[in-house]
């Protein structure tokens, strides 16, 4: 049988177990082992033992059930709360006022959580009540908050950029760098789109008085600086070389207990339902990597990656080309997968074009990152617009198209990292080996 038509057999396999609702871990691992048995010589059942012993030790991968932890133990404090009494009274007078919380607050949430449908349930629960309460207009509210939400899947620590440094044998301290300036130029495109909405309809906002002295919100803040504080040191330990991903994560579940610990809201209860939580995800998360590490061996044997990758050679597409056509492809797959799943399906596949196209597998991920963000306001299947739905009651439709512009905000991202590689790579090449 031809490269296409087994590609095509093995694609469709994969698309009827996962419309069964198969999980998608076994589903990898179905498709795999399918792909051994009936296109390849090798022994299927050795190579699946000994691809499943060698990457469930993976050293690299301990940091990501660390991370989880630490989220879950700061969800569980007052952080919400915290956030938006201490981001208030800090951009109560700036262009668009408390919706600007929305936006920070996400990104602040973001570096604690890591994820993206974590982050918009959190802070949305905080702040949905409030600026509704307070007049400010409904569709600004969702746009902003399934928007920023989706900072949680780039800014470091993010469980997706871990998942990609596994899959592709990167340096995740690297990815979490490399996350850092196109986070803070999407928190600024974010920003910036509510500024220029606000002056551009005076209306549009509600007038409150905020009149705070410099000691009244640095009161206000006390419980927000400490946090703050955890998120820098954590990615300046990575950063400096102090401290290895999963060293940095270790030291930021300790300390997220110590900051957790001086909540009235955490005891005993919270942290069992924090390992728990955590325990869950992590589970989830390493058993997909398992079945895409086994599909990625699969690939190999089959030789279709490379076959593939050959035949797209031939359409002689440019870098930017390949980059725009890819593009269609993750949004359009992103309207049926999540982003994790998206990330290690696609991989094995992938890389092969993008390194004949001379394209840094490091950049790389930063950009397939932001891609699939954008699928995560992208109907009929972004995880975020579902987690807002379920706390508004909102129409789906209402809330995919409030989140419109910011999706639109994420393609001009794509596009400004493309143009200018060096906001992804500047940090990592300046932090060395």
């Amino acid at each position: 049988m031809s490269d296409p038509a087994t590609f095509a057999v093995l694609l469709g396999l994969l698309i009827a177990l996962l419309a069964m609702g198969l999980w998608v871990a076994l589903s990898l691992l179905v498709m795999a082992f399918v792909a051994m048995a009936f296109f390849t010589n090798a022994p299927e059942g050795l190579v699946l033992a000994t691809t499943l012993w060698g990457h469930s030790h993976s050293w690299p991968l301990a940091a990501l059930p660390l991370f989880i932890l630490m989220g879950e133990i700061l969800l569980r404090s007052r952080l919400s709360e915290d956030m938006f009494s201490g981001l208030a009274p800090w951009l109560g007078r700036a262009p668009g006022r408390l919706l600007h919380v929305n936006i920070f607050g996400c990104a602040i949430f973001a570096a604690v959580s890591g994820s993206s449908a974590a982050t918009a349930a959190t802070i949305g629960k905080m702040s949905i009540p409030e600026l509704k309460g307070r007049g400010y207009p409904m569709d600004l509210i969702l746009g902003t908050l399934a928007g920023s939400a989706t900072l949680g899947l780039l800014i470091p620590p993010s469980i997706i950029l871990i998942v990609y440094g596994v899959a592709t044998e990167q340096s995740i301290a690297r990815l979490f760098v490399a996350g850092i300036l196109p986070g803070i130029m999407l928190v600024g495109l974010f920003a910036g789109y509510v500024a220029l909405r606000a002056l551009l309809n005076r209306n549009l906002i509600p007038q409150e008085a905020f009149d705070f002295s410099l000691l009244d919100k640095l009161k206000a803040s006390r419980r927000l600086i400490p946090v703050l504080l955890l998120i820098v040191g954590v990615i300046g330990s990575i950063y400096t070389g102090i401290a290895s991903p999963t060293d940095a994560a270790a030291v930021g579940v300790f300390l997220s207990l110590i900051l957790a610990s001086f909540s009235s809201s955490f005891g005993w209860a919270e942290f069992r339902a924090a390992l728990t939580g955590a325990t869950r995800t992590s589970c989830m998360i390493a058993f997909i990597l398992l079945g895409a590490a086994f599909l990625s061996i699969a690939m190999g044997f089959t030789g279709i990656p490379r076959n593939l990758a050959a035949w797209i050679g031939t359409f002689e597409l440019s870098p930017y080309a390949l980059l725009a056509v890819l593009t269609v492809f993750f949004v359009v797959l992103g309207c049926f997968l999540d982003g994790i799943s998206i990330v290690v399906l696609t991989t094995s596949i992938i890389l092969p074009m993008v390194e004949a196209a001379g394209i840094d597998r490091l950049w790389f991920g930063i950009y397939l990152v932001l891609v699939v963000e954008m699928s995560q306001i992208t109907p009929p299947v972004g995880f975020n617009l579902f987690v807002i739905q379920g706390l508004t009651g909102i129409d789906i439709l209402r809330v995919a198209k409030a989140a419109l512009p910011f999706f639109l905000l994420l393609v001009l991202g794509a596009a400004i990292i493309t143009v200018c590689p060096g906001l992804v790579t500047y940090l990592p090449n300046a932090m060395g080996n």
